[in-house]
């Protein structure tokens, strides 16, 4: 039987294999598409159940970064042990790669209850600015468990930015506002991100502002609904902190329309700054319902569904509520997902 420590090197060979077969494998890839943030190992390895994404050109790996996670495993491990463990892989891919292991970042995760996978970890603020497509974002790859830009809705994104011209557009849990900035890229008339927390409007409005575009915050959704909402020639970034379903319920009052509607939304959250609580499995139904009253007649809702069980199906959505739905999973699955677990991906229109 291996020692511990002879276990420990194993699987760090193993780790730095797969790494470098990974990497030689999605590099020309990588810089043919312009991907900068790619999904480089999940849990590849049953015996080592880690997450990691690569940051940065593949040209110049000095300047690129890694960042991911541990899964929770299903028994219990020393936290002494893990973090030996955690050092080992973290030698391994900085050996592996050729990136310094101060630019290697590694967190716990776990089933989320609530809102924590987007609650600050810590202050290190290791950020970056990512090139996708042809358009910039800021990544923070030290202080959140999620860094600002979901690489498994890349092509989700490119989607939007091609069906936005001279559409408006409602982005519902907005979170860094990359698929907002994509359809600004893409024509939009105009672009409206819901989301609650004040630190992901600021970094949405970066976001914006690193592609060239103005944004406006509205720290109170009464202050938006206050503003004249007619849609002249000039572009127009709103960022809303608001709750999503008393703005949809303000809107709908309103007679607000919109031609796309974008729901990304967490499985479930609790924040103490909603009324209540959202649960996608609960509550998609209703979601929809309601965002339908938003919707112009020729109108698409694009929404990804990030559940272990599927919580949309097509002939409850067409019989409920009369809409019809294309499941589009395959069409937005990249390269460096194919196999992989990803989020459900759906258009849904009249």
């Amino acid at each position: 039987m291996y020692k511990e420590s002879e276990k420990i090197a194993a699987q760090a060979g193993m780790f730095a294999n797969r790494l470098q077969k990974r990497f030689r494998h999605l590099k020309k890839w990588a810089q043919r598409t312009e991907a900068g943030v790619f999904r480089l190992y999940d849990r590849d390895i049953p015996e080592i159940p880690l997450v990691l994404d690569f940051y940065g050109g593949c040209g110049n790996l000095r300047e690129a970064a890694l960042a991911g996670a541990l899964y929770k495993r299903p028994y219990e491990k020393d936290e002494d042990d893990e973090e030996i463990w955690l050092c080992a892989m973290k030698e391994s891919a900085s050996g592996a790669l050729g990136i310094g292991r101060e630019r290697i970042f590694f967190k716990q995760r776990e089933k989320q209850k609530g809102t924590s996978q987007y609650e600050k970890l810590g202050n290190a603020r290791f950020t970056k600015i990512i090139g996708e497509k042809g358009l910039s974002f800021k990544v923070n790859l030290s202080d959140y468990l999620d860094c600002g830009l979901f690489a498994d809705r890349r092509l989700l994104r490119e989607m939007i930015r091609s069906e936005a011209r001279c559409k408006t557009v409602l982005n519902l849990f907005s979170y860094t506002g990359a698929f907002s900035v994509y359809a600004a890229a893409g024509g939009a008339v105009s672009t409206d991100s819901i989301d609650l927390s004040n630190t992901y409007l600021n970094w949405a409005r970066e976001n914006f502002s690193l592609n060239g575009f103005s944004a406006s915050v509205f720290p109170r959704m009464e202050d938006f609904f206050k503003e004249n909402d007619n849609q002249s020639e000039k572009q127009l970034n709103r960022l809303i902190r608001a709750d999503v379903i008393p703005f949809i319920e303000k809107a709908a009052l309103k007679g607000l329309k919109r031609d796309i509607i974008i729901i990304d939304p967490p499985a479930f959250s609790n924040s103490k700054k909603m009324t209540g609580s959202f649960d996608l499995q609960r509550d998609l139904m209703e979601l929809l319902s309601r965002c339908l009253r938003l919707l112009s007649d020729d109108g698409k809702i694009f929404i990804s569904v990030n559940t272990r069980r599927c919580a949309i199906t097509a002939d409850e959505t067409e019989n409920k509520l009369g809409l019809r739905v294309t499941d589009i999973t395959g069409k937005v699955t990249d390269e460096d997902f194919r196999g992989k677990k990803t989020p459900r991906s759906f258009m849904i229109y009249r």
